[in-house]
C-alpha cells in the first residue's frame, strides 16, 4: 500500500478547514499567487499597449506563477522525502490539504441556507454575495437559493475535486500548480477589454487542467444524487465555461431544478442560457439537499483516494 497522502489531506480539510482565526492571523497560501498576479497584472498590463504584447506578458505571467507553485512544490516534497523517508508523508498530507476545499465551501453554502430558513433575506443576500461574484442585492429567496447552489456544483470542481485530481496524479507540485493557475483565473480570466488579452493564458490554462476533473465531478454529483445523467448529458455544454458547466448540470438535474439563466454582473444583465428543465424556485431545503449531494460526492472522492493509496 502507498502512502495515504490525499486521503489524509481530504480527512484534515473536512475535519479543521482553514479556521477563521488561522486566515486573520496569516492568510491563505493562495495568497500568496494572488500578490504575485496583482504584482504582474499592475506592471504588464497596460492598457497602451497592443493586445500581442499584453498576451504574451500574460502567458509569461502563468509560466512564473508555475515556476513558484509546481517548483516550489517539488522541492519542498524532495527535501521532506530525502530528509523523513518514509515518515515524510503525513508532512506532505499537512502541506497539500489547504488546497481543498470542502470545509469552507460547506460552511459558507450552510451559513445561506441557514439565513434562507430563518426567513432573513438580507442575511441570506450578505452570505451568498461572499461566494458568487454577480449582483445580489435585487436577488429574492429563490435567486439566492440558486445562486448558492450553483456556487456549490461549480466550487465542487474547482475546490474539491480538480486540487485532488492533480494532488493524486503529481503529488505536491501538481496541487499547488493547479491552485495558482485557478486564482490566476479568477483574478485575470475574464473577457473584459482589461484582462482579455493579458488573462487570456490563465483562462486557457484553467480550462485545461478543469478538463478532465471537471468531468468527473459531474458523473459524481450523478451518482451521489441518484439521478441526473439526462440533463448532464444534454445541458453541460450550454455553461459560458467548457467545464462549470458539467457540474452544474450535474446538480440541476439530480435536484430537479433550473439553475443559472439571466444573472446581473456590474448593474449588467447578462442573458445567460437555463441549465436543467425542472423548478425555478428554490429554496433552504434545495441548499440543503445539494450540501447532502455534495457531501456524498466527496465521500465518494475519498474512496477514490484510497483506492488510489491502496494500488498505487
Amino acid at each position: 500500500m502507498a502512502e495515504p497522502v490525499a486521503l489524509v489531506a481530504l480527512m484534515l480539510d473536512a475535519a479543521i478547514g482553514w479556521p477563521a482565526w488561522l486566515y486573520a492571523r496569516i492568510g491563505h497560501p493562495v495568497g500568496l499567487f494572488a500578490r504575485l498576479i496583482d504584482t504582474c497584472e499592475a506592471r504588464w498590463n497596460r492598457h497602451q499597449w497592443p493586445d500581442a504584447t499584453r498576451r504574451t506578458l500574460g502567458i509569461a505571467t502563468v509560466l512564473l506563477l508555475l515556476i513558484v507553485a509546481a517548483g516550489g512544490g517539488w522541492i519542498i516534497q524532495t527535501v521532506l522525502l530525502r530528509l523523513c523517508g518514509p515518515y515524510g508523508w503525513p508532512l506532505l498530507a499537512l502541506l497539500a490539504f489547504p488546497a481543498l476545499a470542502q470545509r469552507s465551501l460547506f460552511d459558507h453554502v450552510r451559513a445561506v441556507a441557514q439565513a434562507q430558513a430563518a426567513d432573513d433575506l438580507p442575511l441570506a443576500r450578505q452570505q451568498v454575495a461572499r461566494i458568487v461574484g454577480r449582483d445580489t442585492d435585487a436577488l429574492d429567496a429563490s435567486g439566492v437559493a440558486r445562486a448558492a447552489i450553483e456556487s456549490l456544483a461549480e466550487s465542487f470542481c474547482d475546490g474539491i475535486a480538480a486540487p485532488l485530481f492533480w494532488l493524486l496524479l503529481l503529488g505536491l507540485p501538481g496541487v499547488w500548480a493547479y491552485k495558482a493557475i485557478n486564482t490566476a483565473d479568477s483574478l485575470i480570466g475574464h473577457r473584459e477589454p482589461r484582462w482579455r488579452a493579458f488573462g487570456w493564458a490563465a483562462a486557457r490554462s484553467d480550462d485545461l487542467l478543469n478538463l478532465l476533473p471537471a468531468r468527473i465531478g459531474g458523473a459524481l454529483i450523478c451518482i451521489a444524487g441518484g439521478g441526473g445523467w439526462r440533463i448532464l448529458r444534454r445541458d453541460a455544454r450550454a455553461h459560458a465555461s467548457p467545464n462549470a458547466g458539467w457540474t452544474e448540470a450535474a446538480m440541476a438535474g439530480a435536484l430537479g431544478l433550473r439553475l443559472a439563466g439571466p444573472i446581473v454582473y456590474d448593474g449588467i444583465a447578462l442573458p445567460k442560457a437555463w441549465i436543467g428543465d425542472g423548478r425555478t424556485q428554490a429554496d433552504a431545503r434545495d441548499i440543503d439537499q445539494a450540501l447532502r449531494i455534495t457531501i456524498r460526492a466527496s465521500l465518494l472522492l475519498w474512496l477514490i483516494a484510497g483506492l488510489w493509496a491502496w494500488f498505487a
